[in-house]
């Protein structure tokens, strides 16, 4: 492609040391971070980026493991833009601020804006080498793609980049794509104009294995958003106070936020928390908390009054955690008084219990009661009340004159450390006035010597000064310098790219012109067809009428073919001879056929036009792999919903490789080294009974397929080794017709030995036994089981085929056995053989039931054996919808368990080994009876003459 001079291409060019490395280049794909939100917390995410060079779409997700992006950036519309070293920051990255990054002045060289779409998304990198990196790339993208526009190539389904492909048939394939001469002095120019920057750390798909970057920064701003973090992460994890739908939901912020109109029982609870924190301050007295040392160390460190100890390396961090077990062992003491006070008044009031009990008891007795009278004994009650209140004052009195003998004792204390810290203030300024008065006399005594030194020293200080200005102001120039190259080639580029739009626009024109005239050359062609046909014409002979039919049918049958690069334009792109797999769309014979495989053909093409409008699969491919390139690919709901979607042409024959390797790895390691090199030695040198069969049916496998059309195509001397080698490993089978055509459609996309590998997991592990066998025990059994699923999930079709005893697995019996090869087009069935090679037979009904779904209303229409019988044998081929088909399979016929299926496969299979056992005893029987009766014997001896 033009323009590989800065680009990865070129890049992996020079690496890799030859074309195959230009290629296949490095995808890109990394981790940047993106200005979003609004208001007050807008502020940069961390976002990993992809970019999709079909559609030219840079995507962005949340993390590599996502399958959805978030949004797209529409690279072929867009432009570039960055700040210089001295300049301010855009006004979208000025928004965000500093207190949007944790407070610290971010580099401008780092930010770089992408205008796309009427908007201006703001980006940063790392560094300024890793934004320099993305700019070009980004640019050598747009470049690629926007020169593509001018080129004359086919529909890409039709036709692929070769380089996409390792293995297969279908990798042999050359596109036939012609290339229009890019504008050379353009191409020359943005070389010159390119600046060398390599490839970070987090670019690339070896990226996706590391952790996203942190947000911040700084030190301080990663430790503030690392408790932020964890607050918003465990406010999520906290149980509801109740169903009030009004409750606020409370979020942690970089900032201190104040909540307005807080909910009145969170306010109560915390009024209630702030009463609990203050009688326990006010109970602690004496001791210092926790947060009151750190806050008083913030407080000092920031005045600048910091003690030696407490900044002195390691004795920072020791000093500390002295400080914090003393306190923790002060709060125990604590503790444990206020406990052993509190067992003090315990016993002191058992004890005054049990003082006036006994004192009630005194006076309450017979012998001093007979006297007294009753006013006295409340006196006296009375009076041990009053008795009991002035103890209890009184020991009130001495704990308060304990407490302030202690305040005493502490405020002594800290008198003494208050004199002690002024004396040692005094002789500290003694001390600083002593060296005062001696350097002042040095300095007097030397004005005299040093003289002139001062001024040297004063200059060679100003001079270091300006050496550092200098350097900044190289720094800056050198900026300046790579802004300018890199302004310079945006707008070189964004003038080709305009040219080249004009040059396409005025081509399009001409191309419009030509088929409005085609059009209405075809129109009046139909208008002089239409008036001849008013009149029938009952002779033969050649009339004007049937010139004009004759001329039109040549017109609506012509395939694409082989076109000059100046007729690019004008002519109308047609249906190509072959489709992306090697199947001829339009046969070569029957002129009826021909008119409906071109309309076929149209259709698949329009469908494809529309699924370009949807989010690319291949991007959400790309990510997977990105983000398994570091570990194995494992069975997973992800990858299995990716499958059932639809593997992209690209990817097919890794995705295929790897599904064989997952199902026959254990017949793999009891397998020697070189196995299906052995097995097809042996074949080659002794002849096998399935031998000549093989050869009968090498050419009738696929003949519509440009691969095995002829006996000096490649695929069928492919074909043969690995029928060959099978019938050696599996002499029970040998050979039975539908293995050359697994083996056929599996050679498209995997080598030889893996081909064989995958008629291994068809025959040997996806189906029952007796499938391929000469009984075809298996493929009856499973017709009986899909006529059940049949009843059960489309009931109103199985009526209707009962009402007219249409039997339908005549039809069906060949899709399960060939799995639906020949039955529906070639887009639909590799689609099926995806998540057939994944997920197993269970498919096979699936799509089966899916195809009668699609369909179902139209054959339900008809009432006719004969109609309904000839609708069932070419109405697959009409499915061409194949997004609706994987919906109606996969989401419409749920729940499809495998445990019913395998029962009546056990049931059904009974039954047919027990049909099949009358069956041949009936036959022994006739053969018996033909034996010895000399009727029979003769009669068939007159046959046998006559023959």
């Amino acid at each position: 492609m033009p323009g590989a001079g800065a680009g990865a291409g070129a890049a992996a060019a020079e690496e890799g040391g030859g074309p195959e490395a230009a290629r296949e280049p490095a995808r890109l794909c990394g981790y940047l971070q993106k200005l979003s939100g609004k208001g007050p917390l807008r502020g940069y995410r961390s976002r990993w980026f992809v970019f999709d060079p079909r559609r030219c779409y840079l995507y962005y997700f949340k993390s590599p493991q996502d399958a959805l992006p978030l949004g797209h950036l529409d690279i072929a519309d867009a432009c570039f833009s960055y700040q210089g070293p001295d300049e301010p920051p855009a006004a979208g990255a000025a928004a965000a601020g500093p207190a949007s990054a944790g407070g610290t002045d971010e580099p401008p060289a780092a930010l770089f804006q992408v205008h796309s779409g009427g908007g201006v998304t703001v980006l940063k990198a790392p560094n300024r080498q890793l934004m320099t990196y993305w700019l070009q790339e980004l640019q050598q993208k747009r470049w690629e793609y926007c020169n593509s526009l001018d080129t004359v190539k086919r529909d890409s389904r039709t036709f692929p980049n070769p380089g996409d492909f390792s293995k297969g048939l279908v990798a042999k394939d050359n596109t036939d794509v012609i290339l229009l001469h890019p504008n050379a002095s353009a191409e020359k120019a943005r070389n010159v104009l390119s600046v060398e920057a390599a490839p970070g750390e987090l670019v690339g798909e070896q990226a996706a294995s590391q952790p996203a970057p942190a947000q911040p920064s700084s030190s301080n701003f990663s430790l503030k958003q690392w408790g932020t973090d964890i607050k918003n992460s465990m406010s999520s994890f906290r149980p509801g106070r109740g169903n009030n739908d009004s409750r606020k939901s409370v979020f942690y912020t970089n900032e201190e936020w104040e909540l307005i109109d807080p909910n009145p029982k969170d306010l109560e609870e915390s009024v209630v928390h702030e009463q609990v924190k203050k009688q326990t301050s006010e109970g602690n007295k004496g001791k210092r908390p926790l947060r009151e040392m750190i806050g008083s160390y913030k407080n000092r460190h920031s005045s600048g009054d910091v003690p030696v100890e407490w900044t002195s390396g390691n004795g920072n961090k020791s000093a500390s955690e002295v400080h914090l077990k003393l306190q923790s062992q002060q709060e125990e003491v604590e503790r444990l008084k206020k406990e052993l006070s509190s067992q003090k008044e315990l016993v002191r009031l058992l004890q005054q219990t049990v003082r006036s009990s006994q004192y009630d008891k005194y006076f309450t007795s017979s012998h001093l009661c007979d006297g007294v009278p009753k006013e006295k004994l409340e006196l006296l009650h009375q009076k041990d009340d009053q008795i009991l209140g002035l103890s209890n004052q009184l020991e009130k009195f001495s704990l308060e004159k304990d407490s302030l003998q202690q305040e005493v004792k502490n405020l002594k204390c800290k008198v003494g450390e208050l004199n002690e810290q002024l004396g040692m203030l005094v002789e500290t300024i003694q001390a600083k006035d002593e060296v005062i008065i001696k350097l002042s006399r040095q300095l007097s005594e030397c004005e005299g010597s040093s003289s002139s030194q001062v001024p040297s020293t004063f200059a060679s200080s100003s001079g270091n000064r300006d050496l550092q200005e200098l350097d900044r102001l190289k720094d800056s120039l050198q900026g300046y310098k790579t802004q300018n190259k890199f302004l310079n080639k945006e707008i070189l580029e964004l003038s080709t790219l305009r040219r080249n739009a004009e040059r396409r626009e005025k081509d399009l024109m001409v191309k419009y012109s030509s088929l409005e005239a085609k059009l209405c050359q075809i129109e009046s062609k139909y208008l002089i067809l239409l008036q001849e046909m008013k009149t029938p014409v009952c002779s033969e002979e050649q009339g004007p009428a049937r010139d004009v039919i004759a001329r039109l049918l040549e017109d609506a049958l012509q395939v694409e073919g082989p076109e000059q690069p100046e007729q690019a334009f004008v002519k109308p792109h047609l249906v190509s001879e072959y489709d992306i797999y090697g199947f001829r769309t339009v046969p070569e014979d029957d002129e009826e056929e021909k008119l409906v495989a071109k309309v076929r053909a149209l259709d698949l093409k329009t469908l494809a036009l529309t699924e370009n409008q949807e989010i690319s699969t291949g991007v959400k491919w790309e990510n997977y792999f990105a983000s398994t390139m570091n570990r194995e690919m494992i069975c997973s709901p992800e990858l299995k919903s990716l499958i059932r979607t639809g593997i992209p042409h690209e990817h097919r024959s890794k995705i295929w490789k790897w599904c064989v390797d997952l199902h026959t790895k254990k017949f793999k390691d009891r397998a020697e080294p070189g196995y299906f090199q052995t097995l097809l030695q042996n074949a080659l040198e002794k002849q096998n009974p399935a031998s000549k069969q093989i050869e009968l049916d090498l050419l009738r496998t696929l003949p519509n397929n440009k691969h095995y059309s002829c006996p000096t195509s490649e695929g069928i001397q492919k074909l043969r080794n690995v029928l060959l080698a099978f019938s050696w490993r599996n002499p029970d089978i040998g050979y039975c017709q539908g293995l050359n055509r697994l083996a056929a459609v599996a050679l498209l996309y995997l080598d030889q030995e893996d081909a064989f590998w995958c008629l291994v997991t068809i025959v040997e592990v996806f189906m029952p036994r007796d499938y391929y066998t000469k009984t075809l025990l298996g493929s009856q059994v499973d017709q009986r089981v899909f006529k059940d699923l049949m009843s059960e999930k489309l009931p109103r079709l199985h009526s209707h085929f009962e009402q007219y005893k249409v039997d339908y697995t005549l039809i069906t019996f060949n899709w399960f056995l060939v799995i639906f090869v020949d039955s529906v087009v070639s887009d639909i069935l590799f689609k099926i053989w995806d998540s057939f090679l994944y997920e197993g037979p269970k498919v096979i009904f699936r799509f089966a039931l899916a195809l009668f779904k699609y369909k179902e209303e139209s054959i339900l229409k008809l009432h006719d054996p004969m109609a309904i019988f000839k609708c069932l044998r070419y109405f697959t081929r009409t499915v061409l919808d194949a997004r609706k088909l994987i919906s109606i399979a996969f989401s419409d016929l749920n729940p499809f368990p495998l445990r019913p299926i395998r029962n009546r496969r056990t049931y059904h299979l009974e039954k047919v080994r027990l049909e099949l056992t009358e069956l041949e005893a009936i036959r022994e029987d006739f053969m018996r009876e033909r034996d010895t009766d000399p009727d029979k014997r003769d009669l068939i001896s007159d046959d046998d003459e006559d023959s």
